[in-house]
């Protein structure tokens, strides 16, 4: 599929909006914002990144509450902080997605509070010898 670059530029504001947890927005709002209709959007936008805008604002709600759970917060809390109505909903689309229900990856992966959450390769960064690191930098 041939996308004009105006096009893409329009898909990419709808990601960015898309990756912000905090944001609660429609496809068919995001869709007239950028001047679309909502299934070019959604045909155009999964051309683009190989999901829909749906699926990509579950990921994105999951990882946070991933990260929520692991700090030991309430499944609840981390229910309605996400953005789910349902806790029966939210527990059976956790479990789908990540293997097990979020109770028990709240008992399991639990992280302290003062240890940050980075993404594996910096923290793989920060176990290289000093000598390596000060001869790269």
């Amino acid at each position: 599929m041939l996308i004009d670059p105006r096009t893409f530029r329009r898909v990419v504001h709808v990601r960015a909006r898309l990756l912000d947890p905090d944001e609660d927005v429609s496809v068919g709002e995001l869709a007239a914002q950028v001047g679309m209709s909502p299934s070019r959007l959604i045909r155009v936008f999964a051309a683009l990144y190989g999901t829909t805008p749906h699926q990509l604002r579950i990921e994105v709600r999951l990882q946070h509450a991933r990260e929520r759970l692991a700090r030991g917060v309430a499944v609840t809390e981390v229910c309605m902080e996400v953005g789910f109505s349902s806790l029966g909903s939210f527990s059976a689309l956790f479990t789908r997605w990540v293997g097990m229900p979020p109770s028990r990856y709240r008992r399991v992966v639990q992280v302290p509070a003062a240890i940050p959450l980075v993404p594996g390769c910096l923290g793989m960064l920060a176990s290289l010898p000093r000598n390596f690191r000060e001869a790269r930098g």
